[in-house]
Formats: structure tokens, C-alpha cells, sequence
């Protein structure tokens, strides 16, 4: 069968814009074909700077003939609807219809229509003008003498000419006539800008391809990739260095040239005074080029490798001149925003985040960092950590933001912080929190390990999810411009890989204190104080203007004001109207937030979603997650899975299987008894109303569940479902036919009291899982 190549051939298109580009070309093409009934058997695009390829394969010939029986008007119907029929159909008197008889809903007209399939050539000429007219291109612009006229074409870049072959493999193929704004489709295309500009025709992809790469072209982005990556390599090897590679920068790069050829460079050693990271940072954003390292230490050495699009005639000493001038200077650059940064400790840029909002709704940086500290504070004890150092470390870790380098490499925020912490003298600790309270950051990233970074990672991210919860700023459907999936997911990674057991709840409950913390309005600070534990039915807010002046309490419960002196012995005048209108405005905020127990039930409910989304990756079962969430207080991260874990090595088992459907089948008939009586069956059952099989029954159950919730308190979960299989053989024989036992007794003492024991069944599980939350 035929193939088609298509070549769409312009000066260079971006290298961020080319993948896409080679894949809405293949499926626009392919799309059309199908929907044309030519179903082809395959298809390929490619991408270069200069040209958009694309070859389909095993194409047919032409259309399939289409036959179509089209239902008319009743024979006798108005004139009006017949000409409608005939004009539909195309038929010229109802003497080329058909009557179709019907006995019992009348006579009516039938129109065969018989439709011959055009060749593809013809079809593929009519659509593959519409496409390029109509690529969705990101950006596009118009160029020349036609560009002022209605219609003109427009494209990402001057479309220069088009390439459209269709024809058997045997057989010199046809050129797919068709015209784009004055750019006739042909078959001549030209080679490299500078090593082969000059034109060649090509007949189909083979042809296409081998012509093109002996005019200095390599059309396929992943053999550029390759041919890059191996060069670049081997220039490093031959001085004895490592390639520092980057999977980034190499899909950039395979984008910007036709004809890679990989050349080194160097720059002055005085730069490696720089962390490796900038200079990487440097010469990897403003030139392209890759760095290299120094097997021995580790750290960069002075060199570079860029990739050039022409083989020079000087063995491109004056490409790699150029490129090191280049760097030279963005190196100065670099070196003197270091130097200026150093200059500067970090706690004295941090007066700078009074005046930057990090959202209009939860106040500047500067508090959200007084948040952090204050909630890193309290999490410090419970991973182990100093709580000075972790003090210390949460109140820096945000004030590289307001550096120079930061300024020019965003991407090194965190990085530079561990940097100029360490450089000012502070804790290896606190230096490392810097870098590391942003992490992990997607599934790939790395979990920090260190305590004080451990503490300050989770006061981020849960500062940043209870904040816009309490806000009512979730997360709906794919939108999540906050990024709380991924902080939601960061908590889960930093509880599991790092073995921390702690309540989410209380987590949860101390953050939402902070988050109300400190706000600043007008001329005074609100500051919330938890009465007893951390209830939140009575929680007293508490007011004083910026000199410390003016107390007043305010009861959440009810908007009455107390103003009084901080020496109680004083009194203010000032504590009347216009006090009591601050504390108003400050009151009305407040009730404008998401109830904190609303917040935390919603929130656990995110983070259980997230854990299941972790699991469900890692291959384990969603239901049994749902199974362990279902109990109360399960809000340690840590201990769900560990009983997920040991839950499903248990219904692995046999004696987990039986039971599980011994369980299950209680639970059934409890909730139709309970459905049908319309109450529970709760409370001990007695044992004079037992049979000898019931009486064991309920004497396993008694000791199983004593047993089980021994080692739950333990944390031993193993031994807990280990427990739970001594189960089986009595509920086995409780629900065996031999056993005689019927549930719904005759008497109802009796049917009552066995389902008070199908009820201690159900329970006696719930200290591990809730069993009926898990699919057979």
C-alpha cells in the first residue's frame, strides 16, 4: 500500500515547541485519515530546527465505496416532503426510490445511495491544506508582501516549502498537489543552512532520510541525543574529566541543531571559588553547554562542552572563543552577585518580608516565616530534633529569596541558603534545613534525613496546606495552583521514609493555631490562645495595639469586648469605640475562616486520598487503606501503612480469607436486622441463651480481642492479625450447617442475643481494620 511523507520546511523553530509540534502533526494527519476511511497501518513524525517530517505508512489506495439506505415519507406524503427527500438525497424523481412495505406503519420511500470512494491522493490534498492553515502553534507571526492581506498564512516561523509525496514503495511516488498561500507542495527540499543549502528532491522516506544526512542533517531528535551525549562524553574522558549530565539541557540542545558537533571550552579557574551550582546554573541557562567534574573530588572543573550546529574549518576555535567570552562574563557576573550576597547575613535581609505578601488572605512572608518557627518549634520533639536549631533554621530558611543569585536562579532557592548559612558560621543542621525543608518535591526527589530538616519540612508544608484550607483555597479537580497535592504528598513521604509516628491530627490542629497567629490590621495584632488543650470550642483572642498598651479579650463565642490595661490597676479612655471597631474588623476576619474541625476532618480526608494515590502506586490495595481509615483517630501516617502492610499479608493467608468472609457475612446480616428493627444490637450477649458452639465463639473473641488491642497498643501488627486467625475456626463452625444455629430464632431473646454476637464478630476486627470496607 501507498505511504505519504510530508515535510513542512521554515526558518528555526523554537527547540521548546518542536516534540509538540511532531506529535499534533501526527495526530491532526492520522485523525484525518481514519475519519476519511483510509486506516493506515503506521505513522512517525520527526522535528529539527528547520523542518516538521512526517511519514505514514500503509496507506490504501483510495476510500472504500460507501452504500447507504436512506428512510423517506410515506408513499402519498405532501409534495413538500418528497422534494426534501429527493433534494437530500440526490435523487431526481421518486423514480429511483425504492417503496419499502410495512403492513402496519404504511408504505414509504427508500433511497439507495451508493457513494464511490475517491482516491486518497485526492482526499490527503484536500485536508493537508486545512492543517497547516490551521496548526496550533503557541505563537505564531506573518511575514512578507502577504502578510497584510485577509487570510494570509501565519506560522511559528516563514514557512519556506512543502514537501508531499504519496505512492507505493516500488514505485516513483506523486507529488500531493495542493497550495498554501502561494507555497506550492512539491518534492525539493534543501539541507544544512551552511554545509548543503543547496536544493535536492527526494522521493519517499527512505530516500528523504539518507539524503538529508548526507546533506549534513540528522533528522531523528533521539539519534541527535545520542550522538551529543556520546561526543560530549568522550571529550571529557579524553582530559580525564566526568560529563556532568543533564537530560533537561540535552532535549534543549538536540533542539537547536541539525548537525551537532560537541567542542570544549574552559574558563578561569579564579571562578570555582563560585559554588558548583551557579556555575552549572550560568553556563547552562545563558549558553547551553554542559560542565563537567573532576572524577577525583567530585566538584566542577574549568570546563565546558557546547554543541555546535557546522563543522568548521578552524576545528571551531572560533566558536569555542566566542562561546568563552560569553561565559566569562556571565561568570563575573555570577561571581560578583556571591560576593555581594556574603556581604549581607541572612537574618538581616529578613526585615525585607514585612513588605512582600504571600497571599492577601494569610498575611506577608514575614509572618508565614513566624509561622514556621513557631510550628517547626513545636514538631521538633516529636522527630528528635533541637528545637533551638530547628528555631533557628525555620526563622533563615526562607531569606535567600531576597539574594542576588537567588534573584538571576530561582531554581536555587534552598541550595544557596545552605550556602550562605554555612559561610556565616551557622549549624551544619540549620545550614542543611535551609536547603532541605523544600524537599521532597516530586516522587523522585530525595527525603531529607536530618531531624531539624525533617521538622522544618513539615512545618512548610503543613503551614501551606492548613493555611489555604482555612481559606477555602482546595485544591478542584486538575487545577491545584498551590501545589497541595505535592506538599500533601511531601508530609506522607517525610512520616514514611523517615520512620516519624506522629498524629496528623495534632499536627493539623497546630498549624491552624499558627495560621492565625499573628495578623497584622491598621495599627494592631490579633493573637489567638488556646484555653484548654486544644479544644477549639473556646478559643480567646486576644488584642494589643504595637506598644504593647491595650489588652482586650475576645470570646469567639460571642463578639463581647473586654478592654482593659495591661496593669490592671490603669484604665484607658481609648478602650471604647474605636478599639472596639478593630476588634470588630478582626473578629469578622476570623469567622471568615473554615471552622478548624471542619478544616482537620476535610484535611485528613485529603491526606487518606493522597496515601491511597502513594500505595496504589507502590501496588498495594486503596480498599484496605479505606479499611483502616474507617476506625477512629487513625491519623498516623506511619502506623496505617504499617497495618496496611500487615492487613494484607494476613488476607493473604487462608485463615485471613475465611475470615474475612465469616466478618463479612456478619455484617450482612446485621445490617439487615438492624435495618429491619431499626436499631443496633450492642452490648454483651448472655451465655444462658447460648449453645456450646456460641459459648466458644464468644469466649474466642473475648480473649482475641484482649490480645489484639495488647498488641495494637504495641504497635505490633502482626501479631494483632495473628490474633485475629484464631478467630476463624469459631466463626467457621458458628456459620457451619452441622452447628444447627439459626440467627433469626423463633425466639427472640435468643435471635437477639446472637446478634449481639455477630455485633462482638464485627467489633472483635475493628481493632485492626474495619472489614467491611475491604473488596472480596
Amino acid at each position: 500500500m501507498p505511504d505519504l511523507l510530508l515535510e513542512l520546511f521554515s526558518e528555526e523553530i523554537p527547540a521548546r515547541m518542536q516534540g509538540k509540534a511532531a506529535d499534533d502533526l501526527k495526530r491532526l494527519v492520522t485523525d484525518k485519515l481514519v475519519a476519511e476511511g483510509l486506516v493506515y497501518e503506521g505513522a512517525k513524525a520527526f522535528a529539527t530546527p528547520r523542518r516538521l517530517t512526517l511519514t505514514v505508512h500503509g496507506i490504501p489506495a483510495r476510500q472504500p465505496d460507501l452504500k447507504d439506505e436512506r428512510k423517506g415519507p410515506k408513499v402519498g406524503a405532501p409534495d413538500a416532503a418528497v422534494q426534501g427527500f429527493l433534494k437530500a438525497t440526490g435523487l431526481a424523481s421518486l423514480d429511483e426510490a425504492k417503496i419499502q412495505r410495512d403492513p402496519k406503519k404504511g408504505d414509504f420511500y427508500v433511497a439507495l445511495i451508493e457513494k464511490p470512494g475517491k482516491p486518497a491522493i485526492d482526499v490527503i490534498a484536500q485536508f493537508l491544506p486545512v492543517i497547516v492553515r490551521t496548526f496550533p502553534w503557541p505563537k505564531s507571526m506573518r511575514w512578507g508582501a502577504r502578510s497584510a492581506r485577509p487570510g494570509a498564512l501565519q506560522w511559528v516561523r516563514p514557512l519556506h516549502s512543502i514537501i508531499a509525496t504519496f505512492g507505493m514503495e516500488t514505485e516513483e511516488p506523486d507529488v500531493v498537489h495542493f497550495n498554501v498561500d502561494g507555497i506550492e507542495a512539491g518534492q525539493t527540499t534543501r539541507g544544512h543552512r551552511f554545509m548543503a543549502p543547496d536544493e535536492f528532491s527526494v522521493r519517499r522516506f527512505e530516500d528523504y532520510e539518507a539524503k538529508l544526512f548526507a546533506a549534513k542533517v540528522v533528522l531523528d531528535s533521539a539519534r541527535r541525543k545520542d550522538i551529543i551525549l556520546a561526543d560530549a562524553k568522550t571529550l571529557a574522558q579524553a582530559q580525564n574529566y566526568e560529563l556532568v549530565e543533564d537530560q533537561g539541557l540535552l532535549d534543549e540542545v538536540s533542539g537547536l541543531v541539525e548537525w551537532p558537533v560537541a567542542l570544549m571550552g574552559s574558563f578561569d579557574k579564579d571562578f570555582l571559588s563560585i559554588p558548583d551550582e551557579v556555575i552549572r546554573a550560568t553556563i547552562r541557562a545563558n549558553q547551553k553547554c554542559f560542565v563537567v567534574a573532576d572524577p577525583a573530588t567530585g566538584k566542577l572543573a574549568n570546563k565546558f562542552i557546547l554543541t555546535a550546529n557546522i563543522e568548521a574549518s578552524d576545528g571551531g576555535a572560533a566558536i569555542t572563543a566566542g562561546n568563552e567570552r560569553v561565559i566569562r562574563a556571565r561568570l563575573s557576573d555570577a561571581k560578583f552577585f556571591y560576593d555581594t550576597d556574603l556581604k549581607t547575613k541572612l537574618e538581616d535581609r529578613l526585615p525585607k518580608f514585612d513588605q512582600i505578601v504571600f497571599h492577601e488572605k494569610l498575611g506577608t512572608q514575614a509572618e508565614r516565616i513566624a509561622r514556621i518557627e513557631r510550628l517547626a518549634a513545636e514538631i521538633a520533639p516529636l522527630v528528635g530534633a533541637d528545637v533551638e536549631k530547628t528555631k533557628r533554621a525555620a526563622k533563615l530558611c526562607k531569606a535567600d529569596l531576597l539574594t542576588e543569585v537567588v534573584g538571576e536562579f530561582p531554581e536555587l532557592q534552598g541550595l544557596m541558603g545552605k550556602y550562605y548559612a554555612l559561610a556565616q558560621g551557622e549549624d551544619a543542621s540549620v545550614a542543611a534545613a535551609c536547603e532541605e525543608h523544600y524537599k521532597p518535591q516530586g516522587p523522585a526527589d530525595r527525603v531529607p534525613t536530618d531531624p531539624v530538616s525533617i521538622a522544618v519540612a513539615l512545618a512548610d508544608k503543613l503551614d501551606t496546606l492548613v493555611g489555604f484550607w482555612a481559606i477555602d483555597e482546595k485544591p478542584t479537580g486538575s487545577k491545584d495552583p498551590y501545589a497541595l497535592r505535592r506538599a500533601a504528598l511531601g508530609v506522607i513521604r517525610l512520616l514514611l521514609e523517615t520512620g516519624v509516628g506522629i498524629s496528623l491530627r495534632v499536627l493539623i490542629q497546630e498549624a491552624y493555631f499558627s495560621v492565625l497567629l499573628a495578623f497584622q490590621y491598621g495599627s494592631y495584632y490579633v493573637f489567638l490562645r488556646q484555653l484548654e488543650g486544644f479544644s477549639f470550642a473556646t478559643v480567646t483572642c486576644h488584642f494589643r495595639d504595637k506598644e504593647d498598651r491595650f489588652y482586650a479579650r475576645l470570646d469567639r463565642s460571642s463578639p463581647v469586648f473586654i478592654c482593659e490595661a495591661k496593669d490592671e490597676k490603669e484604665r484607658y479612655s481609648e478602650s471604647s469605640v474605636t478599639f472596639a471597631s478593630h476588634l470588630e474588623h478582626n473578629y469578622n476576619l476570623l469567622k471568615e475562616l473554615v471552622s478548624p474541625d471542619t478544616l482537620a476532618a476535610d484535611l485528613l480526608s485529603f491526606f487518606a486520598d493522597r496515601l491511597k494515590v502513594q500505595l496504589r502506586d507502590q501496588g498495594a490495595r486503596h480498599d484496605l487503606v479505606d479499611a483502616v481509615f474507617a476506625l477512629e483517630g487513625q491519623d498516623d501516617i506511619l502506623m496505617i501503612v504499617r497495618r496496611v502492610e500487615a492487613l494484607a499479608a494476613f488476607l493473604a493467608t487462608d485463615d485471613g480469607k475465611n475470615l474475612l468472609a465469616g466478618t463479612k457475612r456478619a455484617a450482612n446480616i446485621l445490617a439487615i436486622e438492624e435495618k429491619k428493627d431499626g436499631r443496633t444490637f450492642a452490648g454483651s450477649p448472655d451465655e444462658a441463651l447460648m449453645t456450646n458452639i456460641e459459648k466458644h465463639l464468644w469466649r474466642t473473641i473475648q480473649s482475641t480481642v484482649v490480645e489484639a488491642n495488647d498488641h495494637v497498643r504495641n504497635e505490633d501488627f502482626e501479631s494483632a492479625m495473628e490474633t485475629l486467625s484464631t478467630l476463624r475456626s469459631a466463626v467457621d463452625s458458628f456459620f457451619a450447617k452441622e452447628s444447627g444455629i439459626k440467627v433469626n430464632a423463633d425466639d427472640k431473646a435468643v435471635r437477639e442475643n446472637r446478634l449481639k454476637l455477630l455485633n462482638e464478630i464485627r467489633a472483635a476486627t475493628r481493632a485492626v481494620a474495619d472489614f467491611s470496607k475491604i473488596q472480596d
